[in-house]
C-alpha cells in the first residue's frame, strides 16, 4: 500500500473522530467560512468542497470537515434521492478517477486517489439507509457500537432469533420468499420511524431505531443467501 494511501486511511479515521465530538451544524458552518486556496496558483478556491480550481484546474486536496452529504452535493436528511446520488458519484468519478492523472506530477497524482477514495466512501455509505442513518447519528456525536444490542428490548430480539430459525429451516424459495417479505415491510416500517425522529430531533429515538433495523437488515442479507442456496 502507498505511504499516500495509508496516510489518507489515518486522516479519514481522524475525520470520523472528530466527527463524534463536534456538531454536524457547527462542522458545516466553519466549512462553510473558511475560504481555502488552490495550493498550486494560490487563488481562493470559489466552492466547498472545491475537487477542482476554476483558475488553473487542478485537482485539490480533500478538505477538512465537509461532510459526505456536501461531497455528494445532497441535503443532510434521511430521505435520499439515490439515482441523483449514483448521479453524482459517476460525475465526480469521472473526472477524479486516477487513471486519468497517470502522466500528472506525483502530487497531483496522490490528490486524485485520495478524492476518489473519498467519494467511494461517501457514496456507499449514503446509499443504504442503515449505514445514512448511523452517519448522521455520528455528526451529531452519537455512534452505535458493533455488537451492541442497544436500543432492541427483549421482546424484539425473541422475534429476531424466531425469524432467524424459521429462515434456517426453509426448505423452499417461497417459505424464503416469505420471510423476505416480511422483512422488507419491517423494514420500510422503520425507515419511516427513523424519517419521523430525526425530523423532530428525537435523536436516542432514532439510535433505538436503527439498532433495530440493523438485525433487520442482517436478516434481509441472510434471505439472499438462502435463496441462492435453495436455487
Amino acid at each position: 500500500m502507498r505511504q499516500s494511501q495509508m496516510n489518507f486511511r489515518l486522516l479519514l479515521k481522524e475525520k470520523e473522530a472528530a466527527c463524534r465530538t463536534d456538531l454536524g451544524s457547527l462542522r458545516t458552518y466553519c466549512a462553510a467560512r473558511v475560504k481555502l486556496s488552490c495550493w498550486n496558483c494560490k487563488q481562493t478556491l470559489g466552492e466547498t468542497p472545491a475537487f477542482f480550481c476554476m483558475s488553473c484546474k487542478i485537482v485539490q486536496p480533500p478538505h477538512e470537515g465537509v461532510s459526505y452529504f456536501q461531497i455528494m452535493d445532497c441535503e443532510q436528511e434521511f430521505p435520499l434521492d439515490t439515482r441523483k446520488l449514483q448521479k453524482r458519484y459517476l460525475q465526480l468519478q469521472r473526472s477524479l478517477h486516477p487513471d486519468n492523472f497517470s502522466q500528472k506530477t506525483v502530487k497531483e497524482q496522490e490528490y486524485s486517489e485520495n478524492q476518489s477514495a473519498l467519494v467511494n466512501k461517501a457514496y456507499t455509505t449514503l446509499l443504504k439507509p442503515l449505514s445514512r442513518g448511523l452517519y448522521m447519528l455520528e455528526l451529531e456525536g452519537m455512534r452505535i457500537e458493533e455488537d451492541s444490542n442497544s436500543g432492541v428490548d427483549s421482546g424484539i430480539l425473541m422475534e429476531l432469533m424466531e425469524i432467524n430459525e424459521a429462515l434456517d429451516d426453509a426448505q423452499t424459495p417461497e417459505e424464503a420468499n416469505k420471510i423476505g417479505q416480511n422483512t422488507k415491510v419491517k423494514l420500510t416500517d422503520l425507515t419511516e420511524r427513523i424519517d419521523a425522529a430525526l425530523r423532530k430531533g428525537e435523536l436516542p429515538a432514532a439510535k433505538a431505531l436503527l439498532a433495530q433495523m440493523k438485525y433487520f437488515a442482517t436478516i434481509e442479507e441472510k434471505v439472499k443467501e438462502k435463496l441462492s442456496a435453495l436455487m
